[in-house]
């Protein structure tokens, strides 16, 4: 027999980590994106550009993550905070 350990949150908790959830998925898919701009701009970017461009975008994407590391233990403690145990399904099948 599994027992499932089920933890609920109040539907005002639920919204707002789905915004901070969103949040935190947004920024990681800009950090993404701008390391592959670094990647095409060490490649493809003209002379002129091909110096100071990958630089800038790395210590963008650097400051980027750095945020989204602080945002996302923040994120870890307040969902922590508002979990609640809940209780466990009845809809357990029990052997006859």
């Amino acid at each position: 027999m599994m027992t499932v350990d089920l933890c609920v949150m109040e539907e005002k908790a639920k919204e707002q980590f789905k915004l901070k959830f969103y949040a935190l998925t947004i920024l990681l898919n800009v950090i993404i994106l701008v390391a592959a701009f670094i990647v095409i701009a060490l490649f493809l970017a003209p002379v002129p550009f091909k110096y100071y461009l990958p630089p800038v975008l790395l210590v963008l994407d650097l400051v980027m993550i750095y945020v989204f590391v602080k945002k996302y233990r923040e994120t870890k403690l307040w969902l922590a905070e508002h979990q609640q145990p809940g209780k466990k399904p009845e809809t357990e099948k029990k052997e006859s």
